[in-house]
């Protein structure tokens, strides 16, 4: 007879259920030669400006931290032919701007949990649902549909943040997925809604009409308020991707995905409902062109799915009489991934546009202007982001029972540009960074389920 396989280390069966445990722990350590006080994850949007009277754009900063360590379980069973896994993953990144909790800090560093993914996916012969907190369907793919971490992509990076331009947000969703072949697949999804104004990620904030802001402040987010926006109907997302082979036998993927959305507030003063529609659309290609090189763009555009774009743009400004207008605003990632025996490098180009959107503020005692990008708005109303970054992730060691260990570095380039400056104020701001990064990781694997 064949010789059984070794069981997998960390992993258990209870009744007909598998448990394996996934993650690792991380030691990061990141340089930046601004100081915009931001945790180890990068507000991509509010870096500050090197003037003589910027305190933080005179400083630099360095930042050692654990908080990107993930602890999660996955659960795999079979149920009268159908597949059943269940995924959870958390990390230590928890709190706004990442901080420890109270002043801890000085002493103790005490991190606080937080929720990544926790989802549950039924899969039957060319049928697959999804219900759970799961990477958004409209993040970009590695392979078919598959909320794995693995066949997401969020790039190779050690920012927490991940990289400038790429739809990769995390939410509550209710997905549907058909495989018509073994390359195809098809999928729909209901995701969590939230009418956004900016102001997460470091991404700028509109300015309201100043008769509108008591009436409309909380009826739309600015990052700040958890699950307290009412929103009219979820988002609607349809995906549709390929999978193949090019001649020279290495693997392409391919895929686009369209986004519906819609914004509903209402004007106390005159007894109005106003609503919108919003959009977008993905296009996303991954290409090994040669053994181990892999080249990869992914592209998005929206009018009204600016928090999407790890909320660098709002989705909406509000007009003087109350109704919603959106906002365009697009991302894009390419670059490559180079893979040799035991190490990785990459480098990819980042980049987000968000189109400006005016407004004539009729509300207050005298004519003003408001909403996005107008004459005068703070600096933080960016027209654009850009960034770019390459890195290496070295596997030091590894063996399938006893897990690995990697070491990282990352260098990054980001430049924002804001729709209106100050006189005297450079036209841009930029920042430098350099990660590195110590990370043992479990092991475990998929169990084989007959």
């Amino acid at each position: 007879e064949a010789a059984k396989p070794a069981p997998t280390p960390l992993q258990l069966k209870i009744g007909e259920t598998y448990l394996t445990p996934v993650g690792f722990m991380d030691f990061t350590g990141v340089f930046r030669d601004t100081a915009p006080g931001s945790g180890i994850g990068t507000n991509f949007g509010s870096f500050p400006y090197r003037t003589q009277a910027a305190v933080n754009g005179n400083l630099s900063e360095f930042k050692m931290s654990p908080q990107n360590s993930r602890i999660g379980l996955r659960f795999d069973s079979k149920f009268k032919g159908i597949n059943v896994l269940g995924y959870w993953e958390s990390d230590f990144l928890g709190g706004v701007g990442n901080p420890p909790v109270g002043n801890a800090a000085v002493s103790t560093n005490s991190y606080p949990l937080r929720l990544r993914l926790y989802w549950v996916d039924l899969k039957k012969d060319k049928w697959e649902i999804l219900g759970g907190q799961t990477w958004s369907l409209l993040a970009p793919g590695r392979n078919g549909i598959s909320p794995l971490p693995g066949d997401v992509f969020y790039s190779q990076v050690i920012d927490v943040n991940y990289t400038v331009g790429v739809p990769c947000c995390r939410f509550p969703e209710f997905r549907v997925v058909y495989r018509p072949t073994k390359n195809v697949a098809a999928a729909f999804a209901l995701d969590n809604p939230e009418q956004y104004v900016g102001g997460s990620g470091g991404g700028g904030t509109i300015t309201l009409p100043s008769g509108l802001s008591s009436s409309y402040g909380s009826q739309l987010s600015n990052g700040m308020l958890t699950l307290g926006t009412p929103n009219a109907a979820p988002d609607m997302i349809a995906k549709l991707a390929v999978d193949g082979k090019m001649k020279n036998g290495n693997a392409a993927h391919f895929e686009v995905a369209g986004l519906l959305r819609t914004f509903k507030t209402y004007l106390p003063a005159t007894g109005q409902h106003f609503t919108a529609a919003g959009g977008g659309f993905a296009v996303n290609l991954n290409v090994e062109v040669l053994k181990g090189l892999r080249l990869l763009t992914n592209n998005y555009y929206s009018q009204g799915g600016g928090r999407y774009l790890f909320g660098q743009a709002p989705d909406v400004v509000v007009q003087s009489d109350g109704s919603l207008s959106t906002v365009k605003s697009m991302g894009t990632v390419s670059g490559f991934e180079y893979t040799r025996k035991n190490t990785l490098l990459y480098a990819y180009y980042g980049g987000v546009y968000i189109d400006r959107n005016v407004v004539q503020d009729t509300t207050g005692s005298k004519p003003a202007l408001a909403g996005y990008g107008y004459s005068g708005a703070p600096n933080s109303q960016n027209k654009s982001v850009q960034q770019a970054t390459f890195g290496f992730n070295q596997t030091m060691w590894k063996d399938p029972r006893y897990g690995a260990i990697n070491f990282m570095g990352q260098y990054a380039y980001f430049s924002r540009n804001p729709w209106s400056l100050a006189t005297g104020v450079p036209t841009h701001a930029y920042m430098n960074e350099i990660w590195l990064n110590l990370r043992y990781t479990l092991p475990g694997s998929a169990p084989a389920l007959k």
